[in-house]
């Protein structure tokens, strides 16, 4: 084995491509945007990502990675094609079966599938199995190895993970599973766990729905607090100092392409009977309201205000703002008549039709300013930079990361107690 083709060369397909090559195979990596190709075959990169840009120039500079508009025959294809949502929350399993499609006519026997794309449970029997098999493959013997492994790593720290984390691979045969794992081993140090394809498609999605869960708790608490005038970041802290207990913290909302999607994956297949992850997904979709009613209150006595909006992104430190909850409040904020101004050190300008201004021009005679993302920047910014430059310095945070200061009036998510309009 000296060749993988990986189909879709985004957020996961290219680090793996450049993971891969970086161990010596030879990669191809597909995708159907001629720019993105480009784009890699001069050894450039397209998404941010830290040591992402060095890895993909070392692999392409040696000529162990290229991109391409079309697959090649190789030993193991690798889909890491995106699965959308429809607007009824259920999955777009198109994407991963044209990807399946796209390697048809470069199959050979013997040859190792693995979908990397987070799917709904069954997909990789229901969708991609079938297609194989209607073009005259033998499944699940051993004509092709077939198998399905989540991605399980975090925007930022990707090209860490992916060799250090914990990797689940499902196979449709345990020699599918056996085989994929082979692959996997020769470049991950953590641990590679066998075991059916379906297990692997639910073990993913029930990481992501634990985590949206328990984030639905912080926020709900953050409601609750605020009818009840306590400070729910310090309830969270003392609750935390229990050692079976670790709540989150709450927020503007949950984003990104995992625990705001994955759950509705589980969802579709069985809406009868989870109705707590139903409520989880409503409380945190919730949240852009409640962060806009907050916003409302603080500016029900002023005449066309302006709010300088801190952060765009889903989570820190990224540029990622794929179900932003952040781009969800600005929109409504905009919808209801203020005027905003966005800054985010991460977001380029050709990423968003949000105009993005330095920290100096969205302040400058703001009104009010809320804070979306909690990037470090803002974690270390002075804070008296919002004394110096807003109209009347007032601070709502939604992630709790901005520093206390005598000059600035400060509300945070969970602690609203004495929320007052601006005079």
């Amino acid at each position: 084995m000296n060749k993988i083709c990986v189909i879709g060369l985004g957020y996961i397909g290219l680090p793996t491509s450049a993971i891969f090559a970086r161990a010596g195979y030879n990669i191809v990596g597909v995708d159907v945007n001629e720019n993105v190709v480009n784009t890699l075959n001069e050894g450039n990169i397209h998404i941010e990502e830290p040591g992402l840009p060095e890895a993909v120039k070392e692999a392409v500079d040696s000529g162990k990675l290229k991109a391409s508009t079309t697959p090649e025959e190789a030993d193991v294809f690798i889909i890491a094609v995106p699965t959308p949502v429809h607007e009824d929350k259920s999955a777009n399993t198109d994407y991963v079966a044209k990807a399946t499609e796209s390697i048809l006519p470069y199959l050979k026997k013997g040859n190792t599938i693995i979908v990397e794309s987070t799917i709904p449970p069954r997909t990789t029997d229901d969708v991609v199995a079938p297609i194989l098999t209607e073009a005259g493959w033998d499944l699940p013997a051993n004509d092709l190895y077939v198998s399905h492994c989540p991605e399980r790593v975090i925007p930022g720290k990707i090209m860490e993970e992916l060799i250090h984390n914990t990797r689940i691979v499902g196979g449709l045969s345990p020699e599918a599973a056996s085989k994929a794992a082979d692959v996997y081993r020769s470049v991950v140090k953590g641990e590679i766990h066998e075991t059916t394809s379906v297990e692997a498609e639910m073990a993913k999605l029930m990481e992501n729905t634990y985590r949206d869960i328990n984030i639905a708790i912080a926020n709900e608490l953050a409601k609750v607090s605020d009818k009840l005038d306590v400070n729910a970041h310090e309830v969270i802290n003392l609750a935390n100092m229990h050692p079976r207990v670790n709540i989150m913290q709450p927020g503007p909302g949950v984003g990104g392409h995992c625990i705001a999607v994955d759950p509705y994956f589980i969802i579709e297949k069985a809406k009868e009977v989870t109705p707590l992850m139903q409520t989880a997904r409503q409380i945190n979709d919730s949240m852009p309201d409640f962060v806009v009613g907050q916003v409302k209150e603080l500016t029900e006595n002023l005449q066309k205000p302006k709010l300088a909006v801190f952060g765009l992104t889903y989570k820190a430190n990224v540029d990622d703002i794929r179900e932003s909850p952040a781009i969800t409040v600005l929109r409504k904020l905009q919808k209801e008549g203020y005027n905003v101004a966005a800054h985010d050190p991460f977001v380029r300008q050709e990423q968003t039709d949000i105009e993005l201004h330095s920290v100096e021009d969205a302040l400058k005679d703001a009104d009010a300013a809320i804070v979306l993302a909690d990037h470090n920047q803002f974690k270390e910014m002075d804070p008296s930079l919002f004394q110096q430059h807003m109209k009347t310095p007032v601070v709502l945070d939604t992630r709790n990361c901005i520093q206390k200061h005598d000059d600035i009036t400060l509300y945070q998510i969970g602690h609203l107690t004495g929320l007052k309009p601006i005079e």
